[in-house]
C-alpha cells in the first residue's frame, strides 16, 4: 500500500475545534502578564505586536513548526475561541522584520513570565521557594539541524551537523523538573561558552524574580569551564556557587 501523496487532510468542522487545549494555556497566560509583558517590552515596528506574537507562541503550543501551518489557529471553529488570530502570510512578515535586539526582548519577555506563573501555579519550582532548600541553574548547548542553503547563521558546529546553536539555561530543584528561565539562538559554529557569563547573570536574576530564595548550585560541562563561568563576577552572584 503506498500513502497518497495528493491528498491533504483539512479539518473544516465550523462546530469542532482541534486544540482546544490552548484556551486553558493561554488563559494561563495571559493571567501571568504575557499581554503586558509584550506591550511593555516588544518595541517591533508592527501594527497590534501583542497580538500577532500571541498567536505565534499559540501556533508553536498547537504542533505548528512552519509560519504556513500556523493557519491551524483558523481551522474549524477556532474562531469562537480566540479572536485577533493574523493570517501565516503576516505572522511571516512580521517575524521577517525582528532583529537580534527584538529578539532579545522576548526573552526577556519570557523570563518575567516564569515570575508571573509562579505566583499562579506555586508548585512550578517546588522547594525553591525557602532558605533552607536547593535550586539548580543549568546552563548547556545543543545544535539543531537546519536544511536550506539561505539559511542565516546555519553552520556546522562540534556535533559535524549543519545547524543552528541553542544555548539554554534552566531551573530545577530536587522535587521540580527544570524550566527554561533564559534562551539564545546562536550562530551554528559558535562556541558553547560564548555569552555564558551574561545569560548566567540573566538567569540568576530571572530566578530571583521567580521567588527562589534557595541556595543555587550553578552546574555545566567542560566546555563551560572558564572565568565567564565561573569567576566571582558571574556564578556567585547572589551567593550561589
Amino acid at each position: 500500500m503506498k500513502a497518497s501523496h495528493t491528498i491533504r487532510p483539512v479539518f473544516d468542522d465550523p462546530n469542532l475545534v482541534s486544540a482546544a487545549g490552548l484556551v486553558p494555556v493561554l488563559r494561563l497566560a495571559e493571567s501571568a502578564g504575557l499581554h503586558e509583558l509584550l506591550e511593555e517590552q516588544l518595541s517591533v515596528a508592527s501594527p497590534n505586536a501583542t497580538a500577532k506574537a500571541t498567536s505565534v507562541v499559540g501556533g508553536m503550543l498547537a504542533g505548528a513548526d512552519s509560519i504556513d501551518d500556523l493557519d491551524l489557529l483558523r481551522h474549524g471553529g477556532m474562531s469562537r475561541l480566540f479572536s485577533g488570530v493574523r493570517a501565516p502570510s503576516t505572522l511571516g512578515t512580521f517575524l521577517r522584520s525582528f532583529t537580534h535586539g527584538h529578539v532579545q526582548q522576548l526573552d526577556a519577555v519570557s523570563g518575567d513570565l516564569l515570575g508571573g506563573l509562579t505566583t499562579r501555579v506555586p508548585r512550578v519550582i517546588a522547594g525553591g521557594d525557602t532558605a533552607d532548600g536547593i535550586a539548580f541553574i543549568d546552563v548547556d548547548d545543543t545544535i539543531r539541524e537546519v536544511h536550506g542553503y539561505a539559511k542565516q547563521a546555519a553552520a556546522y558546529g562540534y556535533t559535524q551537523v549543519r545547524g543552528l546553536n541553542i544555548q539554554l539555561a534552566t531551573i530545577s530543584t530536587p522535587t521540580a523538573a527544570p524550566v527554561i528561565a533564559r534562551a539564545r539562538l546562536r550562530k551554528g559554529n559558535t562556541a558553547s561558552a560564548k555569552g555564558a557569563g551574561r545569560l548566567l547573570a540573566q538567569a540568576l536574576t530571572t530566578a530571583g524574580r521567580a521567588g527562589v530564595r534557595a541556595r543555587i548550585l550553578c552546574r555545566a560541562d567542560s566546555a563551560y569551564y572558564g572565568w565567564a563561568f565561573v569567576g566571582p563576577r558571574f556564578a556567585r552572584r547572589r551567593g550561589s556557587r
